[in-house]
């Protein structure tokens, strides 16, 4: 019989820290169990600070967010590719409010003045026009045999494995080929690509793939995933930013060796493995796209400003697991408001399962610390303890 260790078979249930207990709980869609208290994101701190917030606080024990469940391997990119190494940043320009920088993702980006974060900033270019650009400034950076890839992996291990004991679900998080494309071409050349040099997408596609399977090889030698977080990003407020036909050339192929690829590695053969994908936007269109073509059980944020609705969208997909879906707005409108969608929202979908409220995209800059302290409290009343 396998050790029931979290990596060649499950932790007992009973050996289970409380977070990773209510996390499997929200994944495994258990009607009625109490809601996994956490948050998206923050834009708003700097007015909370003000406001009266330390900037030292515990940010958990402030607004009661569960302890952690979840561990797991990065290594191969988010909002952009995993380079490695990465672009040496520099000034570009400066200009009496805005630095220009190229930063390091070879991206030319305005930034304001003396600030990195807490905003969007303008992305002016990126790295590849042409097949020359790809070749030269990127590729190399993607190689799969690079050794400082995998360098520091046990001491790694040595920190996430009492995680894991413990029950905590064991993530791999990557850069979908809508965030990989997209920070290489931007998303106008991204577009244009896939008609003008679709050979030059696929062998990029094809780099993707090769960089992505070598490492969650190296990280399935000492773990087994519970979940695949691809970060996508490939809609906008309209809908997605590519049709089917695109998806279909240049998408499927790759992940679904990918992750075909991943199950046949796994040390626990038992284990299901949950794929998240996570796209802005009005995501409404793919869903069944994914959820047919690489078997996704997960998705976020599920933005409202672009039509998103969890409760609609959770009738419609009954065995789709669902993160986010609170409307940042109103969160920042005050009581009444918040009354009036938290008790819309959270009672049906925690009678559902599978469900994890967050704002739909970072709190806003909007929201007063008195009105999010509010927010908190009721979504705990509503969700449960």
């Amino acid at each position: 019989m396998a050790t029931a260790d979290g990596v060649h078979a499950m932790v007992p249930r009973e050996k289970m820290d409380l977070g990773a207990r209510k996390l499997r709980d929200a994944y495994a869609m258990v009607p009625g169990a109490p809601l996994y208290k956490k948050e998206f994101g923050y834009y708003c701190l700097d007015r909370w600070f003000k406001e009266g917030l330390a900037p030292d606080a515990d940010f958990a024990k402030e607004f009661d967010y569960d302890p952690p469940g979840l561990t797991g391997f990065g290594g191969l990119g988010w909002c952009e590719p995993g380079y490695l190494p990465n672009f040496e940043e520099k000034t570009v320009e400066q200009l009496d409010e805005y630095d220009i920088v190229r930063d390091w993702a070879g991206r030319t980006v305005k930034f304001f003045k003396g600030r990195r974060n807490g905003f969007m900033p303008e992305y002016m270019d990126f790295p590849v026009h042409d097949r020359k650009d790809w070749e030269e400034l990127c590729k190399p950076r993607l190689d799969p045999t690079t050794s400082a890839r995998y360098e520091g992996l046990g001491d790694h291990m040595q920190r996430i494995t009492p995680c894991i004991e413990r029950g905590w679900m064991v993530n791999q998080s990557i850069a979908g080929a809508g965030m990989y494309l997209r920070a290489m071409f931007g998303v106008q050349n991204m577009m244009l690509a896939f008609y003008d040099m679709p050979d030059v997408v696929h062998d990029m596609m094809a780099t993707w793939l090769k960089l992505a399977d070598a490492v969650t090889a190296a990280h399935q030698k000492l773990a087994t995933f519970d979940q695949l977080f691809i970060a996508e990003d490939i809609c906008y407020n309209h809908g997605p930013l590519v049709g089917p036909d695109i998806f279909k050339e240049f998408w499927w192929p790759y992940y679904q060796q990918l992750i075909t690829n991943i199950k046949s590695r796994q040390i626990d053969q038992t284990r299901h493995m949950y794929i998240q994908i996570d796209t802005d936007g009005d995501c409404r269109p793919t869903i069944p796209w994914y959820m047919e073509e690489i078997g996704m059980d997960v998705m976020s944020p599920f933005e409202v400003a672009s039509g998103c609705d969890v409760v609609e969208q959770s009738r419609q997909y009954p065995n789709l697991v669902m993160t986010g879906g609170i409307d940042k707005r109103v969160i920042a409108l005050g009581p009444p408001a918040i009354d009036k969608y938290l008790e819309r929202v959270i009672p049906p979908m925690r009678e559902r399962g599978g469900y994890i409220p967050t704002s739909d995209h970072g709190v806003p800059e909007e929201c007063s610390l008195e009105n999010y302290r509010y927010y908190r409290k009721r979504i705990v009343e509503l969700g449960g303890n």
